[in-house]
């Protein structure tokens, strides 16, 4: 990607003038520039001189009376699904970005550029060549918020040796970046890289350590990382004049805690000797997704980590969440030793979480084969997503031999004072989110005047289901209607014929029990239910978002398998028990001799 395409140029622009433009801007290039009539292209020393040279010129600088346009130099047979978005309000929310981009097809996977601009630009890959044309059509120059989004096409290496490969689907994967054999795919015949491998230390440090801790000629931190066999990245051209800088460290879990005491010894060294503070307190950045599980309910989980370690620890607000900034500081004081073992502490929690969402996050491929979770903002863009289980090979019918997926109605219910945040101004935000989710979403009227709980209505098939209610959970979240240490949980209610209603609470709320502990939801099919006018009643299902969709693919599971003998001739007897489950047990009558499971 180093190489630029420059455009619009006069006739009588020479190399020289071009030379002489680079220089004036101090961009660098190397070699000599290829000349044609009305366009140009010259190579860049690497990634970042390229996205600089495009920031500064692209639409911004005049030669002989006319903007030039810079852009990446992309071989024809390269342009298939990956673009650049350029010019984004850096305060944008992800999910206003996802709506837009998802207007013009979908999208596979969406990463943040690291540049030194005042706006954000991300790499996008779409689905299909066709989606990404569309999206260059629809949104190149697109007015977004005073801003012309800039969009151009980047190299595809995969796409000459993945062409042969792909069947009629494109080759999609939909699990996060393309790229070459992962661990852990289904064709490479090897384990699946430890979760630790995907989750780095990050650390925020002052910029004025910086230097100390590269030390002359990078001799400190080449020391750092051979004694501690891990890899560490400096992120010092990452947001240019700000007074702290991003640090990743890549290892094993020991590995990372050791390159961070080595590092917090050189900071509180280097702050003795030139005098600029008492005490340097260590900065963890973590992804938001992961922030409620480390502070666990009413902050337990990490007034234990405080106790345990005798630290002073605080995480930054939900308010300074953008799209340039997905991660929370969590801020910890206390002596070097004390903050070493606080490190240790807070990253188990963030390790676990991150093991636990893929758990989940697999229990849901297999689920709904096919599931695509890379665009959903779910997993932080330096972690790698998990690639498809093993009995999701793409070329399998993603829902069964039966055509189109089947239309689900789901009923979350959520605070009454957040239906505004829901809906957004002039109604915005719930049109982008049914866009985006490709689900119908719509507020149902209150019960009384004074009801506490609002219903949302959410009908589309299983993958809708599960970006529509993620992004719900997710709003309600960003908005503060639950407590920064308060994990959202929901209840959700799905509707089922009256006479299946036994089959769900199994003998003796045998099912309805094991349903409990394997999804980690509440699930309650209430007593004395009448049934409504279509004879069906409801279960509720209560629980943070992972354990309620896994809880509502498995009831859908056992009400597929009730509903199945019925569909004679279709070439298909009953499916197995889901997976997870032992006999269900024969059905009861009605739901008057049901059983009320137990709470948690």
């Amino acid at each position: 990607m180093h190489k630029l395409y420059i455009g619009n140029l006069g006739d009588s622009v020479t190399a020289e003038d071009l030379g002489k433009t680079f220089d004036e801007h101090k961009i660098q290039y190397s070699g000599q520039f290829l000349m044609k009539t009305g366009y140009a292209f010259v190579d860049c020393p690497d990634d970042q001189w390229a996205m600089k040279a495009i920031e500064t010129f692209s639409g911004k600088v005049e030669l002989q009376g006319k903007r030039i346009e810079v852009e990446h130099s992309v071989p024809k047979k390269q342009r298939t699904r990956k673009l650049q978005i350029r010019n984004i309000p850096p305060h944008l929310q992800w999910e206003v970005l996802d709506g837009l981009l998802a207007q013009c097809g979908t999208v596979e996977n969406c990463e943040q550029v690291n540049t030194e601009s005042e706006t954000a630009v991300v790499n996008v890959t779409y689905a299909s060549r066709e989606h990404a044309r569309q999206a260059i059509q629809k949104l190149n120059l697109y007015q977004f918020e005073n801003n012309a989004l800039r969009v151009c096409y980047i190299p595809d290496e995969n796409s000459e040796q993945e062409g042969s490969q792909r069947g009629p689907d494109n080759g999609r994967r939909g699990y996060g970046p393309r790229g070459g054999p992962r661990g852990g795919s289904p064709n490479s015949g090897m384990p699946p890289k430890p979760p630790h491998a995907d989750i780095p230390l990050r650390l925020l440090v002052p910029t004025q350590y910086v230097g100390a801790i590269i030390g002359k000629e990078g001799a400190t931190i080449r020391n750092i990382t051979k004694q501690t066999q891990s890899k560490i990245d400096v992120h010092r051209k990452e947001n240019a004049g700000a007074a702290e800088k991003p640090i990743s460290i890549h290892s094993t879990p020991e590995g990372c805690s050791s390159a961070c005491r080595m590092i917090m010894d050189i900071m509180q060294q280097e702050a003795k000797d030139t005098k600029t503070a008492d005490e340097v307190p260590l900065k963890i950045l973590a992804h938001n997704n992961f922030v409620g599980r480390l502070i666990g309910k009413e902050g337990r989980n990490l007034k234990k980590v405080e106790q345990d370690t005798d630290t002073k620890i605080t995480i930054s607000p939900l308010q300074d969440l953008t799209l340039y900034n997905p991660e929370r500081t969590i801020t910890v004081k206390g002596s070097i030793e004390a903050c070493a073992n606080a490190e240790g502490e807070v990253m188990k929690k963030v390790r676990e979480a991150y093991e636990n969402d893929i758990a989940a996050m697999n229990q849901q491929t297999h689920l709904i084969p096919g599931l695509n979770l890379g665009a959903l903002g779910l997993f932080p863009s330096s972690s790698n997503m998990p690639p498809p289980p093993p009995g999701n090979a793409s070329g399998s019918a993603p829902y069964g031999c039966f055509g189109a997926p089947e239309q689900e109605t789901v009923h979350v219910y959520i605070p009454a004072q957040a239906v505004g945040a829901i809906i957004g101004k002039k109604g915005q935000h719930i049109k982008q989110l049914s866009r985006f989710a490709g689900a119908s979403i719509k507020i149902a009227p209150a019960e009384a005047p004074d009801s506490k709980m609002r219903m949302v209505v959410v009908t589309g098939p299983p993958e809708a289901q599960f970006k529509a209610q993620g992004r719900i959970y997710g709003k309600l979240k960003e908005e503060n209607f639950f407590g920064p240490k308060e994990e959202v949980k929901l209840e959700t209610h799905i509707k089922m014929a009256a006479a299946a209603a036994g089959r769900v609470i199994g003998k003796g709320g045998k099912t309805v029990n094991e349903l409990q502990n394997l999804t980690a939801a509440e699930v309650v099919v209430p007593r004395e239910q009448t049934p409504d006018e279509n004879d069906q009643v409801i279960v509720k299902i209560n629980g943070h978002f992972y354990a309620s969709q896994l809880a509502q693919r498995k009831i859908r599971d056992i009400l597929t398998q009730v509903k199945q003998p019925q569909k004679g001739g279709m070439g298909s007897g009953p499916s197995p028990n889901p997976q997870g489950f032992t006999e269900m047990g024969s059905p009861t009558q009605g739901v008057t001799q049901d059983h009320q499971p137990r709470r948690k």
